[in-house]
């Protein structure tokens, strides 16, 4: 179900990980960013799209869950960020990638219930790219390599609208790019730089997972995220409530996704 976030602006949340999925209204169309997850889910936001056509879509970093699409949304160009889109292409390519993903699935019990035929058919954008090329609200790139290759938050100015991807989250923490061969928190941190110099024009943030943010917590979770990759270069025991006892019921396994990158972090010191 398409839930109201701003003015022309919607949000579908996933029963897994509590993905967002985003809708901009534009003139003729709407702008769809990283449909997800399941088939009944994508399939739900297809017949809630029904009668708006779908003139682009946009994902916002090259993770599998953030690729997904429905041939209810038609044919539109998918456009990703220059970097994204060859990180897609670089992963598509190897045998097997979408049979992999699949085992990665099993043992969540949707496996059989993601749709992968249509996966990462994205459109690479100019490198450098200051918009999406659409004809609504001016969805500006905020790129950056905090996360994954090609990152991008999107920011919706006219609506007030922050997509942030996978930052930003009141329920996950950071997750660095420990595959990089550059230094993960400082790239880290210059994104959240990068994010809090457009903080005073968000009124509203979705994070790619998690519940949706008003202009009060914008700077809230920028500044958690800082601590949390802070803490995380100083090998220190970051005091944040999305691990360790506070976290969320159903979340318990966060802690272990900051166990393994404190580890993998510590390793490359």
């Amino acid at each position: 179900m398409l839930t109201q976030v701003a003015e022309g602006v919607w949000v579908h949340e996933s029963e897994f990980v509590q993905s967002n999925a985003v809708v901009v209204r534009g003139r003729d169309g709407v702008l769809l960013i990283d449909p997800g997850v399941q088939d009944h889910e994508l399939a739900c936001l297809a017949n809630d799209l029904a009668g708006r056509t779908v003139v682009a879509g946009f994902s916002t970093h090259p993770d599998w869950d953030h690729l997904l699409w429905h041939a209810g949304f038609g044919t539109p160009p998918r456009y990703a960020t220059a970097r994204c889109a060859a990180s897609v292409e670089e992963q598509l390519a190897a045998p097997n990638a979408k049979a992999e993903i699949t085992a990665h699935l099993e043992p969540t019990g949707i496996a059989d219930k993601v749709p992968l035929d249509l996966l990462g058919l994205v459109t690479a954008l100019p490198a450098g790219a200051a918009e999406v090329p659409w004809d609504g609200p001016r969805a500006r790139i905020i790129e950056h390599r905090a996360h994954a290759p090609g990152h991008a938050a999107l920011l919706v100015e006219e609506r007030g609208v922050l997509v942030a991807g996978d930052m930003l989250s009141d329920v996950l923490v950071p997750m660095l790019d420990l595959n990089s061969s550059a230094d993960p928190v400082e790239e880290y941190l210059a994104a959240l730089s990068l994010l809090a110099a457009v903080a005073g024009d968000v009124d509203v943030v979705v994070p790619g997972h998690g519940s949706v943010g008003g202009a009060d917590q914008v700077r809230e979770r920028i500044e958690r995220d800082r601590a949390y990759v802070l803490a995380l270069r100083d090998g220190e025991a970051p005091d944040d409530p999305r691990i360790g006892p506070s976290a969320r019921p159903g979340w318990e396994w966060v802690s272990d996704v900051h166990e393994g990158q404190a580890q993998r972090l510590a390793q490359r010191r």
